[in-house]
């Protein structure tokens, strides 16, 4: 498995007025419309959202062939006038790219990337370089304005603030409070990058995830996967986010009731139905940031602090 420096995080430069978004679709086809109508909240922003060449195309499934993604990447990678590269959608397809794009100088002048789902990929790779990234809504919740909360966040995030994170305990939540480093995303993604190079499971790190239309016993799969390899019990902390569309089984009717079960053996700080995920109220992370985790009941609020 890949070790992690988790004392040396670089964060790019916080966005000033007139910077560059550069918006692009490594991965599946995005509505164009979604894109066009990010555009205007971004310049109510001061800042200059560029739409790249292949943003809004398709090649089967994908919304351009991998040499089309890839040079919409690397352009936004190496233009100097670039600060944030916004990813307009998830779906399956930034694995491809990840070869070409390690060996880019992305440390050299890092950028804010955004996004989340199968960009998870992606942030994977920051982490690897030792950047910091946003895990974060994309086109579709931008273009619902300023007004929106989830972007109301991330827009703070990408001017250099660190507002905390407050959301509800849970009634499956183990109490504690804890430093570390925070990696993770999409569970299904991330778990694909295990022993490789850009392996965010790691131990002594505060895990998030999260996951969509996987059933139990995949996830639960994947959780062994990690209990046995030693890592599931060597985390400092775990972040459980949304699980949305799938069924109860035979065996549990919920996923947090199986991967309660899953972390039972270990004693670090865990926080259940963390809003991060599929869903519309899907909290920016910041991704291998150093945080405080502090996990309560479910009579009080949970906080994650920027640290």
């Amino acid at each position: 498995m890949n070790k992690f420096n988790h004392k040396d995080t670089i964060y790019p430069r916080p966005l000033k007025s007139g910077d560059r978004i550069a918006i692009l679709s490594p991965a599946g086809i995005i509505n164009p419309k979604l894109v066009t109508d990010s555009i205007p909240v971004l310049k109510a922003q001061g800042w200059d959202p560029v739409v790249m060449p292949h943003a809004l195309g398709q090649s089967g499934s994908y919304s351009g062939t991998k040499q089309d993604r890839l040079s919409d990447l690397k352009e936004a990678f190496s233009d100097p006038s670039v600060r944030a590269i916004l990813c307009s959608r998830g779906g399956y397809g930034v694995v491809h790219l990840m070869d070409e794009l390690s060996q880019l100088p992305i440390e050299d002048d890092p950028k804010w990337v955004i996004g989340y789902s199968d960009i998870s990929a992606l942030h994977a790779l920051m982490a690897s370089k030792g950047i910091a990234s946003i895990h974060a809504s994309m086109a579709k919740i931008i273009a619902k304005g300023d007004s929106d909360p989830n972007n109301q966040h991330l827009f703070k995030f990408l001017r250099g603030e660190r507002p905390p994170h407050t959301f509800k305990g849970d009634r499956y939540n183990r109490l504690g409070q804890v430093e570390g480093t925070l990696l993770g995303g999409n569970l299904a993604v991330i778990a694909e990058l295990i022993n490789t190079p850009y392996d965010v499971i790691q131990e002594d790190s505060i895990l998030f995830i999260e996951d969509v239309s996987e059933p139990i016993y995949k996830i639960e799969r994947i959780m062994y996967q990690l209990r046995l390899s030693g890592v599931l019990g060597k985390l400092r902390g775990l972040i459980v986010g949304q699980f949305t569309d799938y069924k109860a089984d035979k065996n549990y009717d919920t996923m947090e009731t199986m991967i309660r079960d899953m972390v039972s053996p270990y004693n670090y700080p865990v926080a259940f139905n963390v809003p991060i995920g599929h869903v519309d109220y899907n909290i920016p992370i910041l991704c291998r940031s150093h945080i405080t985790l502090k996990v309560n009941h479910s009579g009080d609020n949970s906080i994650i602090y920027w640290r």
